[in-house]
């Protein structure tokens, strides 16, 4: 394994930032804070955290509905993720784009979608900017299982392998499309195995382990900055809670039942990440409770922040809805 210690602390920061983030959300949620659709990302951290920690600030990520961890993951602003969930000006679209989209060029995050397999081919096209440009940079586009299967999906990995481009399609497996199993929908065995199809490498991680997420990662970035082309990484994962926030436990038992939850949160992401820097020697527990700390009174910081920032006035509504490329003189 080639990753320095400091990388492995800053994975464990960054999944207890999505984690704490994510467990304010159902709660401020809850309380009626802020209203529309939320979809947590608990249980699946090491995913996007793993896979971000392989990327430069220059590369690029685009995202889907379940699109908290993805921006955080990057190195994404608390405050101004927090903010957009509530409709603040001080959020990463002022206030009008909510949950389902988060954006930052600055670093690279192109923003998310909540039309199911759309942010598929964005990546592929920023993707290809990269190599039109001559530039160096990797786009890498996060998509569930269910978007597996749409139509953009499918011709935007057959023209990334036609054209060669430098993208890297990572697909969060949480096994289940909202209420639907993959296993009921995917022919295969395995997501990844579709991946021989387009001519393209396809890796199957375990999507609880950081450390394997950014090892898979970091060799299709390795590949596509090379000009080797994309690459199909499969992180089987696992959603702790419902689908989105507000929906419950829809047929409570029906598609997927408590002792299956149950097994799956015995494989809690952060958990494992913590008991290996521990077990060799990266960190104590008591430096991992801090980082717990930190990023928990950070967190609590942002809600004060969002609630503390004013909503967009009504007159600015149309506003940043469109560019206009004619400069007046």
């Amino acid at each position: 394994m080639n990753i320095d210690q400091d990388t492995l602390k800053l994975i464990l920061r960054r999944m207890w930032i999505v984690r704490h983030f994510e467990v304010k959300v159902m709660e401020v949620h809850s309380a009626g804070e802020f209203a529309g659709a939320a979809h947590p990302y608990i249980g699946e951290e090491a995913v996007a955290v793993g896979a971000c920690a392989a990327l430069r600030d220059t590369d690029y990520i685009a995202g889907n509905h379940r699109s908290h961890g993805h921006p955080l993951a990057k190195g994404g602003s608390v405050n101004k993720a927090m903010a957009e969930l509530y409709g603040r000006v001080d959020g990463y679209c002022k206030g009008k784009g909510g949950s389902m989209h988060l954006a930052d060029f600055s670093i690279g995050i192109l923003g998310e979608s909540g039309i199911v397999g759309s942010s598929v081919p964005v990546a592929t096209g920023a993707a290809l900017a990269s190599k039109i440009q001559g530039k160096d940079f990797v786009s890498l586009v996060f998509f569930g299982d269910g978007a597996s299967n749409q139509g953009a999906c499918h011709e935007s990995m057959n023209l990334a392998s036609v054209w060669n481009l430098p993208v890297i399609f990572l697909c969060e497996n949480n096994q289940f499309a909202v209420t639907t199993s993959y296993e009921e929908t995917v022919a295969v065995d395995h997501i990844s195995d579709r991946a021989s199809a387009y001519n393209m490498p396809g890796v199957l991680v375990d999507g609880q382990d950081a450390i394997a997420m950014y090892e898979a990662t970091k060799a299709a970035v390795d590949r596509a900055r090379s000009g080797e082309g994309p690459t199909l990484i499969e992180g089987l994962t696992y959603r702790f809670e419902e689908h989105s926030l507000g929906l419950g436990r829809v047929r409570r038992g029906e598609y997927r039942s408590e002792e299956q939850i149950d097994e799956w949160r015995k494989r809690d992401p952060i958990v494992i990440h913590e008991e290996y820097l521990i077990s060799h020697e990266i960190a104590s527990r008591q430096e991992c409770d801090a980082i717990s700390s930190e990023t928990e009174k950070m967190v609590e910081e942002a809600v004060d922040f969002a609630r503390n920032s004013p909503f967009p006035e009504p007159e600015e509504l149309f506003e940043d809805m469109w560019a206009n490329p004619i400069q007046q003189p």
